[in-house]
């Protein structure tokens, strides 16, 4: 009741959208209070939708084995929209560099199949201090882009048919065919367009940078 109170006065004075999206946020646990954490996933699930705000789901503040690529279609059925704090758990710690894994493939699946693209901002954390500030960035973000290209060159609307139909042999075998296609080729000829590194020859432009500028700083 306390937290409910705090957010509806720090909330009561309304910004327009176009500068601003309220969010909250939810956390499995909290530091000193492991035993009880007020902010739970369904206290604030409630609060978003009672106030008309956004939702915010971090990829870190789940049980190991919830995921919130499982979240988004209920979610999206009662909020406008979703913030996504996608990082890379690490114990108890969330916000590690992205890698292209199963779940953040599953995230971006969820985002396209759905139709959510317009509905979902997708925000992420760069905290691991062991590498390179610069190839954090780069790493994590391209990361998700490839995650959303995968999902995006998927044949949507022959899957939708097959559910539909109930075939589900067949959805199987295609879903499984996927994973087997050469998507390299597509993300490498983007990043041609975009006039960026292709592979791991970003590697070479973050040291020239790092050489030439960050050495500099203090």
């Amino acid at each position: 009741m306390l937290l409910k109170d705090s957010l509806d006065k720090i909330l009561a004075e309304k910004i327009a959208p176009k500068y601003n999206l309220d969010s909250v946020e939810s956390k499995l646990f909290g530091i000193g209070s492991e035993s009880y954490v007020v902010g739970s996933h369904e206290f604030y699930l409630g609060y978003a939708i009672a106030n008309d705000i956004l939702l915010c789901l971090d990829s870190g503040h789940f049980h190991p084995t919830e995921i919130i690529s499982d979240k988004l279609s209920s979610i999206l059925m009662f909020v406008d929209e979703v913030l996504l704090h996608v990082s890379r758990g690490v114990r108890w710690d969330s916000d590690h560099v992205v890698t292209l894994t199963d779940e953040l493939q599953a995230i971006a699946q969820e985002i396209v199949r759905g139709g959510f693209l317009e509905r979902v901002h997708i925000g992420l954390d760069f905290f691991d201090a062991s590498i390179n500030r610069v190839a954090a960035w780069v790493i994590g973000t391209r990361n998700v882009m490839r995650a959303l290209l995968l999902a995006l060159l998927e044949p949507i609307a022959p899957l939708r048919e097959l559910e539909v139909s109930g075939d589900y042999t067949q959805r199987l075998a295609l879903l499984e065919e996927l994973k087997g296609l050469p998507f390299g080729a597509v993300w490498d000829c983007f990043c041609l367009q975009q006039d960026v590194p292709v592979g791991t020859s970003l590697i070479d432009e973050i040291q020239a940078y790092e050489k030439l500028e960050l050495s500099k700083r203090t």
